[in-house]
């Protein structure tokens, strides 16, 4: 557990600006996240945007090098985008080293044909349009589950009840885990706690939502969060390293995503982007690596999870009937 308020955890500059005369107040116990992982842990680590095999491969060579955990590697491109071959390398790669492997399900609104999400408003976003593309994320999440992969990444909330009652029915694995894409990232406590409802194992929120936000969503759900220490670009660019800490007591349990801003869009990913897909995907581990190590000089790195583990522990559901 990573608390603020002990003596051994030093906030930033904490020193310094106290001989200043202008030392913060101390954290608010009550601001705290009673939640935890099933084991115990606080917090677990994520390398998203791992696009194929390659990737994967410099992911995982990088994180030896620098002696980086990674407890889950997720993608973005979409399930639809690897050959069963592909799938079943990086499946057999993750769960060799106890990482669990997360892959995007199916067609979403940004590739579709309707012009709305490129409009203005993105009516529409990036949910599945009509019901063939639900049915093609459900094909992609049966086909994944089928090679071996056990985490599915979900845009759209009709698809993630899908998936929650294939699940619960035996069509899909039953140790099977969905995660909600940080496209559609729930803003406050009360969408939160619906898509926990839904079915939702870990639930990705906005990189720019407040430390106060946390703490509202903590009080209506213990479904683990997932968010963004650095954002992509068209998710904001935020960098919020030096709330690591306090990300971590107020969100927990939370997976720290080691994101990047400033880089290329990768998203369909293909050949033709293998030169910034792998630089990027080493650049993710190394911004891993600066978080772990400010963790550390502040005293704020206990209470990972251990590695190996993934998942969330008991949930609320809505009740499925017929």
């Amino acid at each position: 557990m990573t608390d603020l308020s002990a003596p051994a955890v030093r906030r930033p500059g904490e020193q310094a600006l106290a001989a200043l005369g202008l030392a913060a107040p101390a954290p608010d116990p009550a601001d705290a996240s009673p939640h935890r992982f099933p084991d115990g842990g606080s917090w677990r680590t994520e390398i998203p945007s791992c696009e194929g095999p390659e990737a994967l491969a410099v992911v995982l060579a990088e994180a030896a090098r620098l002696d980086v955990p990674v407890h889950r590697v997720s993608q973005g491109s979409g399930v639809w985008m690897l050959t069963d071959a592909e799938i079943t390398e990086m499946a057999g790669a993750t769960r060799e080293r106890g990482i669990e492997l997360c892959l995007f399900t199916g067609p979403r609104g940004t590739w579709d044909t309707g012009g709305a999400v490129r409009s203005d408003s993105r009516g529409g976003g990036p949910r599945a349009r009509g019901h063939d593309a639900v049915a093609g994320c459900v094909e992609d999440a049966v086909r994944a589950t089928e090679l071996g992969v056990r985490c599915l990444l979900v845009a759209d909330e009709g698809v993630l009840w899908a998936l929650h009652r294939a699940r619960e029915s035996g069509v899909l694995p039953a140790d099977t885990t969905l995660k909600v894409s940080a496209l559609i990232g729930p803003v406050n406590p009360v969408s939160y706690a619906v898509f926990e409802r839904l079915g939702a194992d870990s639930i990705n929120v906005p990189g720019d939502l407040t430390l106060a936000h946390l703490t509202e969503i903590r009080r209506v759900s213990a479904a683990p969060m997932d968010m963004y220490i650095e954002a992509p670009d068209d998710l904001g660019g935020q960098v919020r390293m030096y709330e690591v800490a306090e990300l971590i007591r107020r969100g927990a349990p939370v997976y720290l995503k080691f994101g990047l801003s400033k880089a290329p869009g990768i998203y369909p990913w293909g050949a033709h982007l293998r030169g910034v897909a792998l630089d990027t995907a080493r650049e993710r581990v190394r911004r891993g690596r600066l978080v772990l190590d400010l963790l550390a000089r502040h005293g704020a790195d206990g209470g990972m999870a251990p590695l190996g583990t993934r998942l969330p522990g008991p949930l609320h559901r809505f009740p499925i009937t017929d």
